[in-house]
């Protein structure tokens, strides 16, 4: 991997799918999306463009405006796992733990259950909070329209990590920006 990946950046030409293969392989073995990966995941597509990982998923920071179904799902993955940490502060086991892998590779047969867990989590907020989660979560659903694909490819894969990355730096980001002030 490491010759081919000096080549094709010496040549400026495609980067070895190897590349893409362990990054996503390490991360479902981790459950963790952390900024190098998702900085090779955006260098891989990048360089190799895939229609199933458009340019407006390759944003530095959190792409509001994408109706891509790989990279919403993501977010709203991450969402959820808020949702959950808010309603159970300090749980051993979260969603990401259990479902992460099954969400980003079959999120049909996932994210019914992850709704309905979201729910009961949800009950245990208090209004404002309450409020807050619930229009984050209609307003993901509704650029997926509640259509979740019975499997998604590795570049889909991709974008659904990209998407729980961005959606996760983005909460931890705001909490920064409000105790510094």
């Amino acid at each position: 991997l490491s010759g081919d990946l000096l080549t094709s950046i010496l040549n400026d030409t495609r980067y070895p799918a190897t590349l893409l293969n362990g990054t996503v392989q390490r991360i479902r073995a981790e459950h963790d999306v952390t900024r190098a990966r998702a900085s090779v995941i955006k260098a891989y597509y990048s360089k190799s463009e895939d229609p199933l990982c458009p340019k407006e998923v390759l944003t530095v920071s959190l792409n509001e405006a994408s109706t891509n179904p790989a990279y919403t799902l993501g977010r709203l993955f991450s969402v959820y796992e808020a949702v959950q940490q808010a309603a159970n502060p300090g749980i051993n086991a979260t969603i990401k733990d259990k479902y992460f892998n099954s969400a980003a590779a079959m999120p049909a047969s996932i994210f019914p259950v992850l709704n309905n867990l979201c729910q009961k989590h949800l009950r245990k907020l208090d209004a404002r909070q309450h409020v807050y989660y619930d229009k984050q979560i209609m307003k993901l659903k509704g650029v997926l329209n509640e259509n979740y694909p019975a499997r998604m490819t590795l570049a889909q894969q991709g974008s659904f990590d990209l998407g729980y990355y961005h959606q996760t730096q983005k909460r931890y980001t705001k909490k920064e920006e409000k105790e510094n002030v």
